[in-house]
């Protein structure tokens, strides 16, 4: 089960009391931000595009929108997201519960910027009921984020 890969890699950073399961689904960025008692740009939504060996994993604030090109620009391709048949195989977390941590090597990690402007943020952990706040620099490095991209839009500084 994937959260609960995602727990044992936070207990080796001592940070697993720190993941947060909800009674109630956290699978939208609507959804997670009513659980966590937070507003939807808060939520570090963990979006999942074919990468050129494995997934390529975008991490935004949950407000903000991938701008088609920008994406092209920055990763010199088309932004086309993981079929949802494809998604835990590509990312190693099921449909509503895809995160950054305790991913497949061959899978890649990029924060957005938009993520930046908040002091902790709310990313899910591997299940469509959890999350973990952290700040922008925590995720940055325990998402083992190669770097930070600027490939969304409709978000405010």
């Amino acid at each position: 089960m994937a959260i609960e890969n995602v727990k044992r890699y936070f207990r080796k950073l001592g940070l697993d009391d720190q993941v947060m399961e909800f009674p109630v689904s956290s699978a939208t960025v609507e959804l997670a931000a009513e659980a966590a008692g937070v507003i939807p740009g808060r939520i570090a939504k963990t979006l999942s595009f074919y990468g050129e060996e494995g997934a390529l994993l975008l991490v935004t604030a949950g407000d903000a929108k991938v701008d088609s090109r920008k994406f092209k620009e920055w990763f010199k391709r088309k932004a086309k997201m993981v079929r949802a048949e494809d998604v835990e195989t590509l990312t190693g977390h099921p449909v509503g519960g895809v995160c950054p941590f305790v991913v497949p090597e061959n899978a890649s990690v990029y924060l957005d910027r938009s993520l930046e402007r908040y002091e902790s943020v709310f990313p899910a952990c591997g299940s469509d009921n959890s999350a973990i706040e952290l700040t922008p620099e925590e995720l940055f490095r325990y998402a083992k984020a190669r770097e930070w991209v600027d490939v969304c839009k409709h978000w405010e500084e």
